[in-house]
């Protein structure tokens, strides 16, 4: 039910700071963008707090023209996975902020402001997160006339800090580096408990999450795919950190068009999905300890276990000037390292979880696997200095030792297929979390194993979209 009243207000405020909504059909296809927003746009930087790089939330943006062209993804050469199948995945530097978070976090945002149920003069936007997706709600908060509060833990990378600071947002710093999830939640709690001024914006429960990652990054992959595809060819594993249940949810568009395997990657150091286990570990951005509510665990086939060592050690061969050069002596082409600073941490766990899912399905050359790339080194440079500064300088030894050890020498160890009873105790898992700590209703919990509530919810984005339209005729810009 719209309250017309705040829509109302919203929109007069909109019309004031010259915001037009995009649709989730232009972030699908930005070739529906109007012209005269593209024109704006190539004025305008992929970074900037303008209202018009909202439009920008895609997977085609193409920073030399500052306007649209194909979906931006790398494809890893097989002398540097060691798979027969082919590795592919999506890029995600080339969102404004630098990651796709930004799309995540327009999905819970922007139905309840053209809805009017959530209101800019009078609450503000809380971001919970452990990193990237604070940061995408706090730039998309500043974009959409919103005030923003971000909540992440404390030791998080110290640019995720500076950079919230350069936007304005208010920051609360919880206890804890990337495993902290709960306390990020007890904050939340509080926020609510004190203050009336303020709307969650959960990322592990707001559906908006997955269903924009359901229709634009599984799309996405899926357009990548048939460009790239020979006659043989098969889509045959997709592969995601949970994180907060959003990116993975691609992989549930994904299987309504092929016959493919979704893998759930997490830190090993942090076994939450792979043997109900707990821990700290250093893989910014994945979340952990708990299952994200909006994660449709039944439709995971897989889970594979990274050892955050493996990330940092490749981080810095990957990155390093001795990793590069031992890269390009043993035939690694130089097109294709100058291309590694587009790999966050994450995205080299979800290169691993891919290695691991080729190998254990015996995946061959007519199989290509999906992942993402979140963002990018761009956003972990702190970290390469932590690295230097408490192992020393990095040499051709260690670049020798990393890549055998982490790339060729990836097992299938920490790989588990899942039953369907793996799938449901995983499942069952959601209860203490979401009904025990976090309000839910287990009757809510049962209805997510349902396959029907899943299909029912994704097919609400047309409505979405008119919502959205609607809005826009209000406001009245053109």
């Amino acid at each position: 039910m719209k309250n017309k009243e705040i829509v109302k207000k919203t929109a007069q405020r909109c019309r004031e700071r010259n915001i037009i909504i995009p649709t989730f059909k232009q972030m699908k296809n930005p070739e529906l963008v109007p012209d005269k927003i593209k024109k704006e746009l190539k004025k305008i930087g992929l970074w900037d707090l303008n209202p018009r790089n909202l439009f920008r939330i895609n997977w085609k943006n193409d920073v030399k023209t500052g306007l649209f062209d194909g979906v931006n993804y790398f494809e890893l050469p097989r002398e540097l996975t060691g798979t027969k199948a082919r590795i592919v995945a999506l890029v995600g530097k080339y969102f404004p902020t630098g990651a796709h978070k930004v799309g995540a976090a327009f999905g819970c945002l922007v139905p309840r402001l053209v809805n009017g149920e959530f209101d800019p003069t009078t609450q503000k936007a809380v971001w919970p997160s452990t990193g990237n997706y604070c940061r995408g709600g706090a730039f998309d908060s500043a974009l959409l006339a919103c005030t923003s509060i971000a909540i992440l833990p404390e030791g998080m990378s110290r640019e995720r800090f500076e950079w919230l600071k350069s936007v304005g947002s208010e920051i609360i710093a919880t206890p804890g580096t990337e495993s902290n999830v709960k306390e990020i939640y007890d904050k939340c709690w509080e926020l609510k408990k004190t203050r009336n001024d303020v709307v969650i914006f959960n990322q592990f429960d707001e559906f908006g999450n997955s269903m924009w990652h359901y229709h634009i990054t599984g799309s996405a992959i899926e357009e990548v795919f048939n460009k790239i595809k020979g006659k043989n060819d098969r889509l045959s594993a997709y592969v995601s950190s949970t994180g907060s249940g959003g990116t993975i949810a691609a992989g549930d568009y994904l299987k309504t068009k092929f016959p493919v395997k979704i893998t759930a990657c997490e830190a090993l150091q942090c076994p939450t999905l792979f043997l109900n286990g707990f821990g700290e570990h250093r893989i910014e951005g994945i979340g952990d300890k708990h299952v994200p509510w909006i994660h449709n665990v039944r439709n995971t086939d897989t889970v594979a276990a990274i050892d955050d060592e493996a990330c940092m050690s490749l981080i810095r061969l990957f990155n390093e000037e001795e990793g590069k050069k031992y890269l390009l002596s043993i035939g690694i082409k130089e097109d294709v390292i100058k291309k590694l600073n587009l790999i966050g941490i994450s995205g080299v766990s979800n290169i691993l979880g891919s290695i691991k899912t080729a190998k254990y399905y015996e995946l061959d050359e007519n199989d290509i696997v999906f992942t993402i790339f979140t963002d990018s080194m761009e956003l972990y440079q702190s970290r390469l200095v932590e690295l230097r500064e408490k192992f020393g300088r990095y040499k051709k030894e260690d670049a020798v030792k990393d890549f055998n050890r982490y790339l060729m020498g990836e097992t299938i160890d920490y790989t588990k297929e899942l039953g369907y009873y793996d799938r449901k105790a995983i499942h069952n898992l959601k209860y203490f979390t979401w009904v025990e700590q976090q309000g839910k209703n287990s009757n809510d919990l049962r209805k997510l194993w349902d396959p029907d509530f899943w299909t029912e919810m994704y097919s609400h984005i047309d409505e979405w979209d008119k919502d959205i339209e609607e809005f826009n005729r209000l406001v009245g810009l053109k």
